[in-house]
């Protein structure tokens, strides 16, 4: 060979390796998410809180995703959230293409781990959202409900629920039980809408809701009307003034200690509160967790947090936010948020034991 062909047969080598470094450099810096689709998946009905604010996350997310791929939402109800929370884990693929939107789930999980095929916290949680629940009675109920204090004058409560190991369930009965209330507890409604229907119906006068559902569905269509009250809101802050939830904002109702006080005149106290206490710092933090599934790609969990991270700065989210639920819900995100959750999602021995012993205890009065 030439010197003139040994030459040009280097050139060439070097342009195709500075080619093959470009191309590969090229796909590196590829948005993951580029030409991909991505599932939301709500383990709740549509129509329900859980829905109404995951079809809101989901539109404003798709727009902040590096690589603008298409969202869609898919619904999977069933056993209090269980079946679409545990089908992430167990049967979705896990290429980052399924993230979960997951509400009552923490607690589920706390009570009976092994429940969990695929352990739930083997799950990647790039981000959760706080939250509370407001619990309503008709007014009808003899003999006749106005204010929340009214609720000790009770006759013939029937409180309904999802399932008997739901948090905001057990919430509902502990409360009613520090205050003395006798009432007879009917679950086994898969979402809110359905037991929302019964409660209007009759079968049930007293449910609970999380604030989205509660400010657009519940306030025009029975408190407004006169058919319903709220009685009280999920928080533990004893004092006189803790300051509101932000989902709470503007809805004149009283915290349970605060109804309590009123009720009783002093502060709840006792298992049945520590219990209440440890439901609500479990579920009620982790209102909402957003989840990819075990052993999903660290890109896939980055892009979502960065995209995440701008969703809680856009304006237009909160603008719409503002119309449909009435507050704009903020999503805590970080690089280490799996770990931050993994640690959340825990109770001592003996208050799971109590917990557990108290929800099979079922009141049938």
């Amino acid at each position: 060979m030439t010197c003139a062909a040994r030459r040009f047969a280097l050139v060439a080598l070097c342009a195709a390796a500075s080619l093959a470094v470009s191309v590969r450099s090229s796909a590196a810096q590829e948005p993951y998410y580029k030409g991909k689709r991505l599932t939301l998946l709500i383990n709740f009905a549509a129509g329900g809180p859980t829905d109404i604010e995951g079809r809101l996350f989901a539109k404003h997310l798709a727009k902040h995703i590096d690589g603008t791929p298409q969202v869609i939402v898919q619904n999977m109800e069933g056993a209090g959230g269980v079946v679409g929370a545990q089908f992430v884990g167990e049967v979705a693929p896990k290429d980052g293409s399924v993230l979960g939107y997951f509400a009552g789930t923490s607690w589920i999980y706390v009570s009976d781990p092994e429940r969990w095929r695929v352990d739930f916290k083997s799950y990647e949680f790039v981000a959760y959202q706080p939250g509370t629940t407001v619990h309503f009675v008709r007014t009808d109920v003899a003999p006749g409900l106005k204010t929340p204090v009214d609720i000790v004058k009770a006759q013939g409560l029937i409180a309904g629920g999802l399932s008997i190991d739901t948090s905001k369930d057990l919430r509902l009965r502990l409360g009613l039980d520090m205050l003395g209330v006798p009432f007879k507890y009917v679950t086994g409604y898969r979402s809110s809408p359905p037991a929302r229907l019964a409660l209007q119906r009759g079968e049930i006068n007293m449910f609970s809701e999380s604030p989205p559902s509660y400010r657009a569905v519940v306030v025009p269509a029975l408190v407004d009307k006169g058919q319903a009250i709220p009685v009280w809101w999920d928080d533990v802050h004893e004092g006189d003034n803790p300051a509101p939830q932000k989902q709470m904002e503007g809805l004149s109702v009283p915290t349970f200690p605060q109804l309590h006080r009123q009720i009783k005149g002093v502060k709840p106290s006792g298992p049945l509160w520590e219990a209440y206490k440890t439901l609500f710092e479990i579920n009620s933090t982790l209102q909402r967790l957003i989840a990819l599934p075990p052993g999903a790609p660290r890109a896939a969990y980055v892009a979502l947090s960065r995209a995440i991270d701008r969703l809680n700065n856009d304006p237009d989210f909160a603008a719409e936010a503002m119309k449909v639920i009435q507050f704009v819900p903020d999503y805590p995100t970080a690089p280490d948020m799996s770990d931050k959750v993994r640690a959340m999602l825990v109770a001592t021995p003996e208050m799971r034991k109590f917990i557990n012993d108290y929800m099979r205890n079922v009141p049938k009065r």
